[in-house]
């Protein structure tokens, strides 16, 4: 069995970034991905510079390209299904039934979104179902939108996209539990409340053509934002006690340390900020955190 320096758990733009900073560092580094990315249905990624409207899968493809031209950095395709503590550091252990073992662990592992039971959602998520307003907002600037969430959440969210479109809609999919106030907030700027419960998405090739609801109403928009919820891909907080946020992210400090001593964490699974430039920043510091740690251990 083979041991590395450090193990990243994923491989898409954090697990990458880290990758390239500890191959640049000479580190022997293993990265486990199931080549699975949650974002791989959406069309184009934006916001992020230099790469601004390439595909989520042009600029994966080229930051693993770059990041195997080390050759101290190795792959491996497939999922992790479980992680230990061990003696010498860590274990991972794969769907495959492999086991590799690591000083360091990065867990770049994302999270897994959770589809609401609405038909057509999942067809049209990542690609006009949309979980954020600076990765695809301007795309969809001034277009009839919709927000499917409730309460502060939706209020808040309500805000945001107001700025890039006046024609919008909020969604509770039942009685909302808004305060007065923030009705009355809503109706002020024209946001058109809709307390019915979603019965389905119409769609055509995941682009929404109508929401149409339990109670025969239907209404036709371009887009549609949506906060769902969603669970880590790697159970950290019961294989390894990494403590969770309220939210349900890997707790991590400014240098993307876990309480646990040795495992590190960053990308989506840490913060509710989900683009492709946060993740490669906070994967890129990761991984000089981990080559700083590993140095002074060795020195």
């Amino acid at each position: 069995m083979k041991n590395y320096d450090v193990i990243i758990i994923g491989g898409s733009y954090a697990g990458l970034s880290a990758g390239m900073s500890l191959g640049r560092s000479l580190r022997n580094v293993l990265i486990i991905d199931s080549g699975k990315p949650c974002n791989r249905q959406t069309p184009h990624s934006h916001n992020f510079i230099t790469h601004d409207g390439k595909t989520p899968k042009e600029i994966s493809d080229l930051a693993r390209e770059q990041v195997a031209a080390y050759d101290t950095i190795e792959f491996h395709e497939d999922s992790v299904v479980k992680v230990k503590k061990t003696d010498e550091g860590f274990e991972a252990e794969t769907h495959g039934g492999e086991k590799f073992n690591a000083k360091k662990l990065i867990l770049a592992s994302g999270v897994k979104d959770l589809m609401p039971n609405i038909p057509g959602f999942a067809e049209c998520w990542g690609i006009s179902v949309l979980h954020c307003p600076y990765c695809h907002g301007y795309e969809v600037r001034n277009e009839v939108t919709g927000i499917l969430s409730d309460g502060d959440m939706a209020y808040d969210f309500s805000k945001l996209v107001y700025n890039l479109t006046k024609d919008l809609y909020l969604l509770t999919n039942g009685p909302s539990v808004l305060s007065k106030e923030q009705k009355h907030k809503l109706a002020e700027n024209n946001i058109i409340l809709v307390e019915d419960e979603v019965e389905k998405i119409e769609h055509e090739g995941g682009q929404i053509r109508k929401i149409i609801f339990k109670t025969g109403k239907e209404i036709s928009l371009k887009a549609l934002y949506a906060k769902i919820p969603f669970e880590q891909n790697i159970n950290a907080s019961g294989d390894l006690g990494c403590e969770l946020t309220e939210q349900g992210f890997i707790k991590v400090d400014m240098m993307q340390k876990t309480n646990i001593p040795g495992v590190f964490a960053c990308g989506d699974n840490v913060t509710m900020m989900r683009s492709v430039a946060n993740a490669i920043a906070q994967g890129n510091f990761a991984g000089a955190v981990v080559n700083k740690e590993l140095t002074e251990e060795i020195f």
